[in-house]
């Protein structure tokens, strides 16, 4: 099992070497743990049906939502920072976590949706080569967004939705507040990979549910709204119109460390949100999703309490 791209990366080994994501760290996880946080073992800490994704992943019956623990980005805002950086959760063996794929699926879940997997990556991929005979239902591979187009590449075949986010335009906010200065040129990429590798949106016969393709998810930030414009205009320009749909977020919620940045300290306002969503409109970027101003609420955020885990 190999990533291919400039560089061959055997899959089998590279915990002992760790190059999953763009910090490329190099790290033996087998003995230390990465700048994600995480050692060899896989860790999760909710596995259960999920009804806050959009509409057509979270349907009627839920999205079936695998939450890892560990992250690759520091957001000083996450919302779920009790599992992505203080790495609560519990350990699993590759047997298990294929279990728990079996039972999301038995549960009635519309798709199987990974959150943050990246640093799991081989565990994740033996674990569904396990039941790929079994899965019936779309694979979702919910991001931040920050991933290499070698690790894309690596999914080809695995992952039938791609949920990213797309944070930043600006290395200047993404440094300050996620740690990551090269997050927009890794993250463009990536998008346009995931892009490429589904091809346009395909729906069930109703048209509700999405059975293969890309939503870029971006959420708006306090004192942002022109970072967030310059994002919809790459969009626009680079983007294939039809290949994708936007989901435009308003729940942003001051959570961890945002105090510490007093400029993001509160929520975003009104004028700000409808700043955003008019210029997406007027771009024709409108084949998507818009959050209510009242998504910004802490109970949008699941309890960690390794519900489906234990």
């Amino acid at each position: 099992m190999s990533i291919t791209g400039d560089t061959q990366i055997n899959l089998d080994h590279i915990y002992e070497s760790c190059s999953l994501c763009p910090r490329n760290c190099r790290v033996n996880r087998h003995v230390s743990t990465g700048f994600c946080g995480c050692g060899n073992a896989v860790k999760a800490a909710r596995a259960a049906l999920h009804h806050w994704e959009e509409p057509c992943i979270s349907g009627s019956r839920g999205s079936g939502t695998v939450f890892f623990s560990g992250c690759t980005l520091r957001c000083c805002f996450c919302q779920n920072y009790s599992i992505s950086q203080e790495n609560f959760g519990k350990e699993l063996t590759v047997r298990q976590l294929a279990d728990i794929f079996l039972k999301l699926q038995e549960e009635g879940a519309h798709n199987l949706n990974l959150v943050t997997a990246t640093q799991y990556l081989p565990s994740v991929l033996r674990a569904l080569d396990l039941i790929k005979s079994r899965l019936s239902i779309p694979v979702v591979y919910n991001s931040g967004g920050y991933e290499t187009c070698e690790v894309i590449r690596e999914l080809d075949g695995y992952v039938d939705i791609w949920l990213p986010d797309l944070k930043y335009y600006q290395s200047g906010l993404s440094s300050r507040y996620s740690k990551a200065a090269d997050y927009f040129d890794i993250a463009s990429k990536a998008v346009k990979q995931m892009i490429d590798q589904t091809g346009a949106p395909q729906f069930d016969s109703a048209g509700i549910l999405m059975k293969k393709g890309v939503i870029i998810r971006h959420m708006v930030l306090p004192g942002a709204k022109e970072d967030s414009i310059r994002l919809l205009h790459w969009m626009k320009e680079e983007l294939p119109p039809g290949m994708y749909y936007i989901s435009l977020m308003s729940q942003y919620t001051p959570f961890y460390h945002s105090a510490d940045f007093p400029e993001i300290n509160r929520r975003i306002t009104s004028y700000e949100y409808n700043k955003v969503l008019d210029e997406a409109i007027r771009l024709g970027l409108d084949q998507g999703f818009m959050q209510e101003k009242s998504s910004a609420k802490e109970e949008y955020t699941p309890p960690f309490d390794l519900e489906g885990i234990l």
